[in-house]
């Protein structure tokens, strides 16, 4: 294999741009040509592809976002976009592809090895829910920006004796949320995966800590779950005591990356170059007991997510 791509698709997250670093500096010292294709699947269908050498990814590992911009394509789900997506491949001589993204960007690496364009797949996004990796890029940074920016607010919280409920991202994964929850000290904390029952979980959660003479709160709510104001609303209205509710939103996807994630990102990138050189094909790879190692795409695909009940137990407990 001579001449790679690399591309990243879907939410962007911190740690992007060293996996992308890692991938073009691996490839350029095992003598590759290597191509950054622009805003994903799009970018490839639309032919928007510039080459990378050691010195273009120069600078890059600190910085949140990603340099090769990212978009969601509803052209290449369909036959006709992914046949100009492969059409690009064989102009630009691209023999395989690193895709960093998220389960979505997956389909898109399995649907590509599936028809002759090899893929391998780094899973990126702050979720932390691609269920065939015990983390993702991204996930750590993200998780710090939640408790600062908790840790910031709750100042004023304290100080005017108030409740805040915060909306935190993850719509279908609970895990930013438990986490951060955690290391905030909130009072309850409402997940997708966890059946919760609000009169008992929040609201007599509430009543009952007042009666250790405690006089501020934070509630911690999954996008998923959604109906924050509507749920201040009730606390204030049946426990008394005067909320507010704070969604949080895309500055949970910016910021410097900490230091786990551009040391995974690094490492994920060097082994995907390393397998497409190996000739492999439709692997994701993936951290596991703090290893790096790789699954075929679909069986990662396919596994099913469980939240950590053990953790969710030590959070329940400890934040009466």
């Amino acid at each position: 294999m001579k001449t790679i791509g690399v591309l990243t698709s879907g939410g962007d997250a911190p740690g992007m741009n060293a996996a992308i670093r890692a991938v073009v500096r691996t490839a350029c010292e095992n003598g590759m040509k290597v191509y950054g294709i622009n805003r994903g699947y799009a970018g490839l269908i639309e032919e928007d592809i510039r080459e990378l050498n050691i010195r273009s990814v120069s600078d890059i590992i600190h910085r949140g976002g990603t340099m090769l911009y990212s978009a969601r394509c509803l052209e290449f789900k369909e036959e006709a976009g992914m046949k100009k997506a492969i059409e690009t491949c064989h102009k630009f001589g691209i023999e395989g592809i690193v895709v960093i993204g998220g389960d979505g960007s997956f389909r898109g690496a399995r649907d590509l090895s599936l028809r002759g364009v090899p893929c391998i797949a780094i899973p990126g996004t702050i979720d932390n829910d691609i269920v065939s990796t015990d983390y993702t890029i991204g996930y750590d940074t993200c998780l710090n920006t939640i408790m600062q920016m908790v840790d910031r607010v709750r100042d004023t919280v304290e100080s005017h004796s108030r409740c805040i409920v915060v909306e935190v991202m993850g719509n279908r994964c609970g895990d930013l949320t438990l986490n951060a929850g955690i290391a905030v000290g909130a009072t309850a904390i409402v997940i997708p995966e966890i059946s919760c029952d609000i009169e008992k979980h929040v609201i007599e959660r509430i009543k009952r800590t007042q009666k250790t003479d405690k006089k501020h709160f934070i509630v911690m709510v999954a996008e998923g779950i959604g109906g924050v104001e509507a749920l201040a609303r009730k606390i204030e209205q049946e426990c008394g005591v005067e909320s507010r509710a704070i969604v949080l939103g895309h500055v949970q996807r910016g910021g410097s990356p900490t230091v786990k994630d551009r040391v995974v990102a690094s490492q994920m990138g060097y082994y995907a170059v390393q397998k497409l050189i190996s000739g492999e094909s439709n692997r994701v790879i993936v951290l596991k007991n703090d290893s790096i190692t790789d699954y075929d795409i679909y069986e990662a695909l396919c596994m099913k997510k469980s939240v950590d009940d053990q953790l969710y137990k030590v959070a329940h407990e400890i934040s009466i």
